[in-house]
């Protein structure tokens, strides 16, 4: 019977330079045994199977196969899904959880209820019914149903509520997998070539942990001795020793400055190698961070081994005559499509979003995580108001997907808290191992600021700049991008430079490289920065000025001050201040600025030196923990309800904003300039926007708030270049000492 489908199309002829059609039984088959082989990853490999072979069932219609001979005028083929999603909805409960992947392996995952609302009219139309029932004919013979024994045990444990959330993650995780087998078959028939750069061998684990170790070795062998480097190689021992241990949840609490760049990644390398793990994922909140990290990974190990994937990530024109390069460059753009590289390096939104998503493109990388170890770097950027999904998605991944966690961050979050001398959890599900076994050691010895609190009287603006204006060097970290405007112009000096996210990207990287290189030849040099500078970008001020904020950020601040201990035995100094003007941030950030608040009155005096032991954190995230609610979106009942796109509507890691590219051009040449003007180019002439352009347009961009930039629109300040593409036509300051996108100019004056 399986001949039929040899004879019928599953993709046409159409991409240049295909001369033939491949068969419908080729690409269900391909399918098929790519999906299996994705989801074997978390034992749903009979699922996999089915899915690959059902889902392009609809095919077998003579409608569909007239379109694919290219005999209709039709700009998009009939229906070809609906027939593997009735298969679905026959009489097996188990088989209805895979209607909604069949039905939406091209839309993306829809809402149970319009699932079923689609079920009921598509079981009335006569084209539908009849594909389906030749289908099923001509596929029943090839692939066997899953039975219930093929179901994983997973999936049968926990509540009633939590086996409905389990499934709902199982169902995007085999979605995943179906999608990416899908594209990958396609590909193999329509862009050969491209298949082919994907099967290039990237470096596995063990060589890559061997490259780590022996550079690792060099570099501790080089290192001027002094205590800094020395904590550091024990941390990095530490790492290695805790990388024996099966597969769970651990911890990192290490200060700023304690190596941990390259002690986790050694760890994580080791990990998987001992529990036979897949790759290493690692997450960090801000793309400044995730750029400087990116490059020492790809130093260490080599450029053919690290993916680092997020919006604002910069992909030159590989040179035609660099055919080596140019072959790593076009790989690493395939294996941002679905992750599949053996190190990963994204943002916090690109890999929690995709846990929640519905969309295709974020859900095609989903199934890659399975058998991985995910490294959270600044794991306190956890919204408070999206934990509960959160961690309760991480802990089916490590419990059900074979996963290994890692928090880490200098100012650890109560995901667990101190009772006595041991830990209980805060969250259901987290047993959380240290890797360091005595974080307070580390925290004593790695002491490099001395904390001065002057909360007791409100500070203007102009005593703030006069306490930086008395040292050569000084930063100040404000609340919000007003603050950091105000206490600029209060600063009022010619080598006073600023930081907020008014900048886009390049412009921010070209201020950072100016104020290191002033750092390093000991020129007088002030920065006022808002947050954007604190979690783990690479600056040491001898002096630091932070706002009374968040606790984390008051901890993170002092990382920017004699970061590499270069005072030493001097301390740095962190002056922490309440500004008599100043701002705050609504939500989460206001909450934690008044639970910091709360433990400075209960610490009193003794505030300053609790700021340098890791348990005034623990105490922080507990206190802030218990006054908020951890899913005010009720994300967890969507999951229950299986309502995918309304929980990817729900679950967003930050506010919703609105991207616009600035007419930012620095002082000399630049090829990320050339590269931006061309793809505003065929903006304009084609009127819309490749992936590679938009990419290209990433390092001009600046984002604003949805309010903020409908009163742009309004007084004509942004214009829409092509639907979804912004251009900003205002005032955009951007010399190196500029405050970026200027809303106190003339021209911006409307909506101050």
């Amino acid at each position: 019977m399986s001949a039929s489908l040899h004879d019928l199309i599953g993709h046409s002829a159409k991409p240049p330079g295909q001369p033939h059609a491949q068969s419908l039984y080729d690409h269900m088959q391909g399918v098929a045994e790519h999906a299996a082989a994705f989801a074997d990853a978390f034992g749903s490999a009979p699922f996999g199977e089915w899915l690959g072979w059902w889902h392009d069932a609809g095919k077998v219609a003579s409608d569909v196969q007239a379109y694919l001979r290219g005999e209709t005028n039709l700009q998009r083929g009939p229906d070809h899904s609906s027939a593997g999603m009735l298969e679905a909805w026959g009489d097996s409960p188990l088989l209805r959880h895979l209607a909604v992947i069949i039905g939406g392996h091209h839309s993306g995952l829809d809402d149970w209820a319009n699932v079923k609302e689609r079920v009921a009219t598509k079981k009335t139309t006569q084209r539908i019914v009849d594909a389906h029932e030749l289908a099923g004919a001509l596929l029943r013979e090839v692939v066997s149903e899953p039975q219930a024994t093929d179901v994983p045990a997973f999936l049968q444990k926990g509540t009633l509520d939590q086996r409905k959330r389990k499934i709902a993650f199982w169902q995007r995780m085999l979605h995943s997998a179906l999608v990416d087998a899908d594209r990958l078959d396609a590909e193999a028939h329509g862009s050969p070539e491209a298949a082919a750069l994907r099967e290039l061998a990237a470096p596995d684990l063990n060589a890559l942990s061997d490259i780590l170790e022996a550079k690792q070795r060099d570099l501790i062998a080089e290192a001027a001795p002094s205590l800094i480097n020395q904590i550091r190689a024990e941390l990095y021992g530490a790492c290695l020793d805790a990388a024996t241990r099966m597969s769970g949840f651990f911890s990192l609490a290490v200060p700023t400055g304690g190596g941990k760049t390259r002690s986790v990644l050694a760890f994580a390398l080791r990990h998987a190698i001992r529990n036979r793990q897949r790759r290493v994922v690692l997450a960090l909140p801000y793309t400044s961070i995730i750029e400087q990290n990116a490059a020492v990974y790809r130093d260490v190990l080599g450029a053919n081994a690290v993916l680092e994937h997020h919006s604002a990530v910069h992909q030159p024109e590989p040179k035609k005559e660099d055919e080596e390069d140019a072959e790593t460059e076009r790989k690493i753009t395939l294996a941002a499509e679905n992750w599949d590289a053996p190190v990963v390096v994204t943002t916090t939104v690109q890999l929690f979003e995709s846990l929640f998503a519905a969309r295709n493109s974020r859900l095609r990388k989903l199934h890659r995580l399975a058998r991985s170890v995910i490294v959270l770097d600044e794991a306190q950027t956890l919204p408070p108001e999206l934990l509960v999904p959160t961690l309760e998605g991480l802990r089916f991944l490590v419990e059900d997907y074979g996963c290994t966690v890692v928090f880490c961050t200098a100012t650890q979050p109560a995901f667990r808290v101190p009772y006595g001398d041991r830990y209980t959890a805060y969250f259901e599900g987290f047993d959380v191992t240290e890797i360091v076994p005595d974080p307070a050691t580390i925290y004593r010895q790695l002491r490099r600021v001395c904390y001065d609190v002057r909360t007791e009287r409100p500070w203007s603006w102009n005593e703030a700049a006069v306490m930086m204006r008395g040292t050569p060097q000084a930063l100040a970290i404000v609340n919000t991008v007003n603050d950091a405007q105000a206490l600029f112009d209060a600063l009022d000096h010619p080598h006073a430079f600023h930081l907020s996210t008014r900048l886009c990207p390049a412009h921010r990287r070209r201020v950072l490289t100016e104020v290191r290189r002033r750092l390093g030849a000991k020129e007088q040099v002030y920065l006022v920065a808002t947050q954007v500078v604190e979690a783990g970008v690479d600056i040491s001020f001898p002096l630091v000025l932070r706002a009374l904020g968040p606790l984390d950020s008051l901890i993170q601040a002092a990382g920017r001050c004699n970061r590499e201990g270069e005072l030493l035995p001097a301390l740095g100094r962190v002056v922490i201040f309440e500004p008599a003007e100043g701002g705050l941030p609504p939500g989460a950030y206001r909450a934690g600025t008044e639970q910091t608040r709360a433990l400075l009155r209960k610490y009193g005096e003794a505030f300053e030196e609790q700021l340098h032991t890791p348990d005034l954190p623990l105490e922080y995230f507990q206190r802030l923990y218990g006054t908020q609610n951890l899913d005010p979106y009720s994300i967890q009942k969507l999951e229950e309800g299986q309502q995918f796109r309304e929980t990817a509507r729900q679950y967003r890691f930050i506010e919703e904003t609105v991207g616009v590219i600035v007419p930012y051009t620095p002082e000399t040449d630049d090829e990320e300039v050339r590269q931006r003007d061309v793809a505003l180019r065929r903006l304009t002439a084609f009127g819309f926007a490749t992936r590679r352009d938009w990419r290209a347009l990433q390092p001009f961009t600046v984002n604003l708030r949805l309010s903020l930039h409908e009163q742009s629109v309004n007084h004509g300040l942004c214009v829409e270049v092509v639907p979804g593409v912004w251009q900003w036509l205002g005032v955009y300051d951007g010399n190196l000492q500029g405050r970026g996108l200027d809303l106190q100019s003339d021209a911006s004056r409307l909506i101050c």
